[in-house]
C-alpha cells in the first residue's frame, strides 16, 4: 500500500509504502529511501517498532544528520579529505564532515525523492544521479528494492549502472532497538551482539581508517562470541567472508528482555558498527545500534581495500537481509 506522507517545502510529494507479511510490517518513504518503521513481535507476541525514526516528514527534515533509516549514497561512510583520484583525475567532494566527506555529501541519496514502483511483496525505488552530483563522476542509474520474504525477512537489494568510471557504496542506516524504538524506552547498550569478523579497521581522530586491518583478539572489537554491545563504537568490522555473490549470515543482535532477535545476511565485506553515541533529542546517546553493511570507509583512497569502482558496462549489485525471530 502506498499513501501520501507529506510534502516538501518546494511542493514535492513524499509517499509512504507499507509492506506486511508473516507478522512483520515495514514502512518505507520515497524521501531518502528511509525505512521509517519495522514492527515485529517479541517472545510474547507483542508487536512494536524496533527502528528509530519520526512520525512526520518534518521530523526528518529538521533532524537529518542521524540518517535515521536512510538509503545512503553515492558513497556510504567517509572519504578522507573530501576527495579521491580516479584514472589520474581528482574529484572534490563536499566536506560535510570536515575535513572529510560523509554519506554522499550535503545532498546525498538520503535527501532525494525517489520514484516508487510497487513490486511483488515489496517496493522498488529508483532515481538517476547525474554526472557531477555532489562531486561524483558519471551518470548513475540506481534502484533499491525493499521486499519481505515468506518468513518476514526484510531484503534490501541495491543495483546501479554508470556511463563513466565512478565509485559506489550503498547502505541502509537503520538504528535498531529491539526493546522498542520509542524515545526513552531503553538503551540498546545491553543488547547482545555477535559478528563473524576476526579483524577491524583502526581509525584516526577523524574516523578515517589508517589502512591496517587489525586482529580483534584481546580487543573490545571482538564480537565473534555474543556479548553486550555497550557504547563507544563507530568502526568498520572486517567480515571473515569478504565480498560474496549471495547474502551470507554475518551478525546477530539480541535483546534478552523482549526476546527479539535480529539476524543480518549480506554480500558486503564490512559492517560499520555505530552505537549512536551522538544521538540527540528526542533520543539519547546509546538508544540504538546501527549495523551498516558496506564496503570499507575511504576505499577510493585505499587501493589495498576491496574496490568500490564501477565502470560503464558493469552492474553494481549489493544485498542485505534482516531476519526477525523471538526466543
Amino acid at each position: 500500500m502506498t499513501e501520501l506522507f507529506g510534502t516538501l517545502p518546494d511542493g514535492t510529494e513524499v509517499h509512504r509504502c507499507t509492506l506486511e507479511r508473516a507478522g512483520v510490517r515495514v514502512r518505507v518513504l520515497s524521501y531518502g529511501g528511509i525505512v521509517q518503521s519495522v514492527e515485529v513481535p517479541d517472545r510474547e507476541g507483542r508487536t512494536t517498532n524496533v527502528v528509530l525514526g519520526f512520525d512526520s516528514l518534518r521530523g526528518y527534515l529538521d533532524c537529518p544528520s542521524p540518517y535515521f533509516g536512510a538509503l545512503v549514497g553515492r558513497y556510504a561512510n567517509r572519504i578522507a579529505g573530501a576527495r579521491f583520484t580516479l584514472d589520474g583525475r581528482t574529484y572534490e567532494l563536499a566536506a560535510n564532515n570536515a575535513p572529510n566527506s560523509l554519506h554522499g555529501g550535503e545532498q546525498g541519496f538520503d535527501k532525494r525523492v525517489w520514484a516508487v514502483e510497487e513490486i511483488e511483496h515489496g517496493v522498488r525505488l529508483s532515481r538517476v544521479s547525474p554526472d557531477g552530483e555532489e562531486g561524483f563522476p558519471g551518470r548513475l542509474e540506481v534502484s533499491t528494492a525493499y521486499t519481505l520474504d515468506a518468513d518476514g525477512t526484510l531484503r534490501i537489494t541495491y543495483e546501479a549502472s554508470t556511463d563513466a568510471p565512478t565509485v559506489v557504496n550503498l547502505t541502509n542506516h537503520s538504528y535498531w532497538n529491539l526493546a522498542g524504538a520509542a524515545a526513552g524506552t531503553s538503551s540498546a547498550a545491553g543488547h547482545e551482539l555477535s559478528v563473524a569478523a576476526g579483524r577491524y579497521l583502526p581509525v584516526d581522530k577523524a574516523l578515517i581508517p589508517t589502512g591496517e586491518e587489525a586482529a580483534v583478539d584481546g580487543t573490545r572489537f571482538d564480537f565473534r562470541s555474543a556479548r553486550k554491545v555497550g557504547t563507544g563504537y563507530d568502526h568498520n568490522l572486517v567480515l571473515d567472508k569478504g565480498v560474496t555473490g549471495t547474502a551470507e549470515p554475518v551478525a546477530e543482535l539480541y535483546d534478552p528482555a523482549s526476546g527479539r532477535l535480529l539476524t543480518v545476511n549480506t554480500t558486503e565485506p564490512g559492517i560499520q558498527l555505530y552505537t549512536g553515541d551522538h544521538l540527540a533529542a528526542p533520543y539519547a546517546p546509546g538508544d540504538a545500534v546501527a549495523l551498516e553493511t558496506q564496503h570499507y570507509p575511504d576505499s577510493p583512497n585505499r587501493p589495498e581495500f576491496p574496490s568500490t569502482r564501477l565502470d560503464a558496462g558493469q552492474r553494481y549489485r549489493s544485498e542485505t537481509a534482516y531476519g526477525f525471530a523471538a526466543r
